[in-house]
């Protein structure tokens, strides 16, 4: 077995709290509120005059998402997120296998984000920067940017989060007011809706609703945050709750706007819509869809009456840099999950390390940054970068969730001892002859929709369902070979001591209360399993 003495202690630099509840927030909103900046134009690209529905969908699915994290993220707010919560309920080879298909997801949302806030700012510049080589390059330097950004420290990269995500929430409220108020045509909204359900296509609407799921990851972000909030199991409750209804909001009124105002074809960059390029050519036609599939806010900007022509120029510089702070979440939320999955043997340990000076997770920043380097260079070779990208995203979302519900259920079982100050609604009471415990309906309703999503990804998506399981059987064979090198059980768990970690966590955070509820539970249960002597 490998010397551990060698490895730079983890416990000697520790992660600072940094992040309030403005913080916690605009962590989740910077990925998912980027989500309409990126997806708006892929769905209705995909769904058509259904893009509103595979929204819905979509929407419906992230709210159970959203609570599961909600109550999981305020009961262990440790860094690791869904990839600690499944080690924890499900095991060890389970819990890498949520935090690998996690890892993906931030990695492929550090190059997608990347790539679409330099197609946004693109859209600012004439010239030869539009032209897909240029739009590669300009991502990978953003992405080292972003790099010497989060190895600064997380204070410095919160802040950016902050005043960005105010800005936006800002713009995106009066576009969409001016929008409905305006320019939305309900004549026209009927006729594109009631079209494509005149002549139904199963595949485009369960393509677009698997390319909705892009915007899954920013609870994610939120509880990766949790070592680094301030009061984390009072803040994260509260802001996890405001991004599910805020964002909710947005995507399906701007997705209900998007079709009032403009022909759903005029975001296909396929033959379909070329006869909306007029006297364009074939490959000048093709360039303008793929413009406004990957700049779909300012197609729909440019749109609005009055106002449209000087709100584009707006909604370009606040879509860069939205989707800036997004990639910058995948960034943030990758190292912090190899952190935590290094801290429990599920990762080689060096990935523990902790840079003295800024107090952030070096190497893990720098590994990960770079494997997101590589994803945009594949996908440059790739028909479409931009939906490449998606699709492998959606896949390891819809891994990594899916095994979050089942740790949820499970640990309504295992661990009764942890105190909730947040609880998924809908439970029934179970019965059994060591207590009574109880099963969120929410939570079995967000497996069951998990499942089909991941049916539905590897059904419709090519490039997800090849990368997406590649990866994961990759990252089991990576396991199964640092386990043997470590001489740990692959199929087994390693014991450990969870409470001592989360006691000390809740004082440290200052929930002291927490703390002593947890400790006297703790107790009782002891008691309980006492042999009578």
């Amino acid at each position: 077995m490998a010397d551990a003495a060698a490895v730079p202690n983890s416990t000697e630099h520790k992660l600072r709290r940094a992040v309030g509840p403005w913080g916690s927030y605009t962590w989740g909103y910077a990925d998912v509120g980027a989500d309409i900046y990126v997806a708006l134009g892929l769905v209705i690209a995909t769904a058509a005059g259904a893009s509103n529905i595979a929204f819905l969908f979509a929407g419906i699915i992230y709210a159970t998402i959203g609570l599961a994290y909600t109550e999981l993220s305020a009961m262990y707010p440790l860094s690791g997120g869904g990839q600690m919560w499944v080690t924890r309920g499900l095991g060890d080879i389970f819990g890498f296998t949520a935090g690998w298909s996690v890892l993906l997801a931030f990695t492929v949302d550090i190059a997608l984000f990347a790539y679409i806030s330099v197609s946004y700012l693109n859209r600012l510049l004439p010239g030869p920067v539009n032209h897909l080589p240029w739009i590669i390059l300009e991502a990978i330097v953003l992405v080292i940017l972003l790099l010497i950004l989060n190895t600064i420290g997380v204070r410095e990269s919160s802040k950016l989060n902050e005043i960005a995500g105010a800005v936006d929430i800002l713009a995106e409220s009066t576009l969409i007011f001016i929008g409905f108020l305006f320019a939305f045509n309900p004549a026209f909204y009927w006729h594109q809706t009631s079209g494509f359900f005149m002549h139904f296509e199963p595949s485009r609407l369960l393509l677009g609703t698997s390319l909705a799921i892009i915007s899954f990851v920013g609870l994610e972000s939120i509880s990766q945050a949790a070592q680094e909030t301030e009061r984390p199991t009072t803040v994260i409750p509260r802001t996890s709750v405001a991004l599910i209804l805020t964002i909710l909001a947005y995507a399906i009124s701007l997705s209900n706007l998007a079709l009032g105002i403009l022909p759903w074809q005029s975001y296909d960059p396929s033959s379909t819509g070329a006869k909306f390029c007029g006297h364009l050519t074939a490959s000048a036609c093709s360039e303008l869809h793929t413009q406004h599939e990957n700049a779909p806010m300012i197609w729909l900007a440019q749109h609005l009456p009055t106002i449209g022509p000087f709100l584009a120029p707006v909604i370009a510089v606040l879509g860069t840099t939205l989707l800036l702070i997004s990639s910058n979440s995948g960034v943030y939320g990758s190292s912090r999950i190899v952190y935590s999955m290094a801290s429990h043997d599920l990762m080689p340990k060096f990935f523990e390390y902790i840079e003295p000076r800024f107090q952030t997770p070096l190497v893990a920043l720098v590994v990960f940054c770079a494997i997101a380097i590589c994803e945009l260079i594949a996908a440059g070779f790739t028909p479409n970068a931009l939906q490449s990208l998606a699709e492998m995203y959606a896949f390891s979302a819809a891994v990594n969730y899916l095994l979050v519900f089942v740790a949820l259920l499970r640990l309504r079982f295992t661990d009764t001892e942890t105190p909730r100050t947040f609880r998924v609604p809908w439970n029934v009471p179970i019965r059994r002859p060591s207590g009574t415990y109880e099963v969120t309906i929410v939570g079995v309703i967000g497996m069951l929709l998990l499942f089909a999503v991941l049916i539905m990804v590897v059904l419709t998506n090519e490039i997800g369902r090849v990368a997406g399981p590649l990866w994961v059987i990759a990252g089991l064979i990576f396991f199964s070979i640092y386990r043997r090198y470590r001489g740990l059980p692959i199929l087994k768990s390693v014991p450990r001591n969870y409470s001592v970690e989360q006691l000390a966590v809740y004082r440290e955070s200052g929930e002291g209360g927490l703390a002593d509820e947890y400790q006297a539970a703790l107790r009782r249960k002891e008691r309980i399993q006492r042999p009578k002597e």
